[in-house]
């Protein structure tokens, strides 16, 4: 791990709304203001005609065709199918994350300095591809990224801090459990965490990248087109100019509701209004099945993590859409705990970011942060430990049935990593002359539902191996998120293995060039 010289940040690259802080010279968590005078900034990013402008306002939004408009990019991630076309060209999901990277750190150098080195998070649920597409994107922005981490795993470090724990060896060394749930505008974890002021350990987490404040809004954007349908007999969806009006409407009303128990709506279409009033309730009511799939997958956490709700020390929330009154109501229903809301929601993440930032980079040397001495010594006390947030598996022939392939799991999710586990399997066929090992990421049985990370295959096996012939597998994952697999034939002992590196989702060059383009091409504003 190499520290540029430069300044060295923590970013919240959200779905809809993005951070960057640093620690101060005082050693306290920063967020940094946009240009505009704001601590986050939207993750919208509109293609005008002659230049790109990040987190613009609603009011530039309205009056842009809906094809220049580009939200909730995240959910995009590593998706090679998903492009959009900007000046006869066509712009990944990483290029359009590292626009928005770019403006954010150009806003904060303004502030701080130039920034060289940066620690981006991501949620804990997403797979190694998303998490490669991430870094790429920082590398695409011009920032030297040091590391990936969780958002539960930073939003942990802001809580310690924020209780003046983190790195007092000087405390006692209880163990604490929280379980921390985060619901952002496009992505939801859960994680419970157990710690000590310098040790902080990862016991079971789980999710869902395509499930956030997102789908709340857009419930209630149905809602109204089913209402606009019924008085009028016309049907706004076929408009994306009013779908946009539609959708903003009622991210307004969701946020209102958050502080009021009704709120007025009034939408328009081909020249008639459509105004209803909108109860607390009636919200909650038609968006119930969303909160469900999150209250459910808290209750797995905490059974897959062995703890108890009587166990729980405390419940902490975080991301914006945990401003819902409901979502803190059904946390006190599950746990019986009072949810803390000593972290803000919008900024938690992005602190945490920058406080494992300054323990990396207290930890390596290098960057030009300062930070005091004592801070330093604190933060060079405190250890992380994770869990793998999806299983690993082969693909197999079903013992059970030759005919069909399925994922046999290697190292299940949520186990402590490092972790490396071995295991034999037997050749298909008599004579057979190549092993074809295929690394998936994923739980369900059936290959095609899982992501394909790597494969290798082993050659020139000995003549005349009868069907049945031992193959070693090794299985290896260890604390930086890198996957070996190695497969070793045992009767004439050949070997071959991969691995795989998070940072090789993009190669080097296509990085390189991404970056000359982005640094030539593209005025952001």
């Amino acid at each position: 791990m190499k520290f540029l010289e430069g300044r060295t940040v923590g970013i919240d690259l959200g779905t809809t709304y993005s951070a960057i802080a640093y620690m101060n010279d005082e050693g306290v968590p920063s967020v940094i203001n946009n240009a505009d005078g704001r601590p986050i900034t939207p993750s919208v990013v509109l293609l005008d005609d002659d230049k790109v402008v990040v987190g613009p306002s609603f009011e530039r939004i309205s009056v842009a065709s809906p094809d220049q408009i580009v939200e909730a990019v995240k959910r995009e991630m590593g998706n090679k199918d998903f492009h959009v076309l900007y000046q006869d060209k066509k712009l990944t999901p990483e290029f359009i994350s590292a626009l928005i990277l770019k403006k954010m750190k150009q806003d904060a150098e303004k502030e701080i300095g130039p920034i060289a080195n940066a620690v981006i998070t991501v949620p804990y649920y997403f797979n190694d591809v998303r998490r490669k597409a991430t870094q790429d994107a920082g590398r695409i922005a011009g920032l030297n990224v040091v590391d990936i981490i969780n958002e539960p795993t930073a939003a942990t470090l802001a809580y310690a801090w924020q209780r003046g724990e983190l790195g007092r060896t000087d405390l006692a060394s209880d163990e604490k459990t929280i379980l921390v749930y985060d619901l952002g505008g496009g992505t939801f974890d859960v994680t419970v965490v157990r710690y000590t002021p310098t040790n902080f350990r990862v016991l079971a987490t789980d999710g869902d990248v395509m499930l956030g404040g997102l789908d709340w809004s857009k419930r209630l954007a149905d809602h109204l087109v089913e209402q606009f349908k019924q008085k009028y007999n016309e049907d706004p969806s076929t408009s994306p100019e009013t779908m946009l009006t539609f959708h903003q409407e009622a991210e307004d009303a969701k946020r209102d509701l958050s502080e009021k128990s009704q709120v007025p709506l009034s939408v328009y279409f081909k020249g008639k209004t459509l105004s209803v009033s909108l109860t607390r309730p009636e919200f909650e009511r038609m968006t119930a099945d969303l909160l469900q799939r999150t209250k459910d997958t808290t209750e797995l956490v905490l059974q897959q993590a062995g703890v108890k709700a009587g166990v729980l020390d405390e419940v902490v929330m975080v991301g914006g859409s945990t401003l819902m009154p409901v979502v803190e109501q059904m946390l006190r229903e599950i746990t019986g705990l009072e949810p803390s809301r000593a972290l803000k929601p919008e900024r938690a993440v992005a602190e945490g970011a920058c406080i494992h930032a300054a323990i990396l980079e207290a930890r390596h040397g290098g960057g030009t942060s300062k930070v005091a001495d004592a801070v330093q010594k604190r933060l060079n006390s405190v250890r992380t430990s994770d869990v793998n947030s999806h299983a690993l598996g082969i693909k197999i022939t079903d013992p059970g049935d030759r005919s069909r392939k399925i994922n046999h799991i290697m190292i299940p999710k949520n186990t402590p990593v490092p972790h490396s586990v071995n295991q034999r399997f037997g050749t298909n066929t008599d004579n057979q002359q190549r092993v074809h090992v295929e690394i998936l990421e994923g739980d369900a049985i059936d290959p095609a539902a899982c992501e394909l990370i790597g494969d290798f295959r082993v050659f020139n096996l000995p003549a005349n191996l009868p069907k049945g012939s031992p193959i070693e597998i090794t299985y290896s994952y260890d604390s930086s998120g890198r996957i070996s697999a190695t497969a070793k034939e045992l009767t004439g002992n050949n070997v071959a293995s991969a691995e795989i590196v998070r940072n090789s989702g993009m190669d080097d060059k296509s990085i390189v060039d991404a970056l000359d383009v982005l640094t030539r091409e593209y005025d952001i504003e």
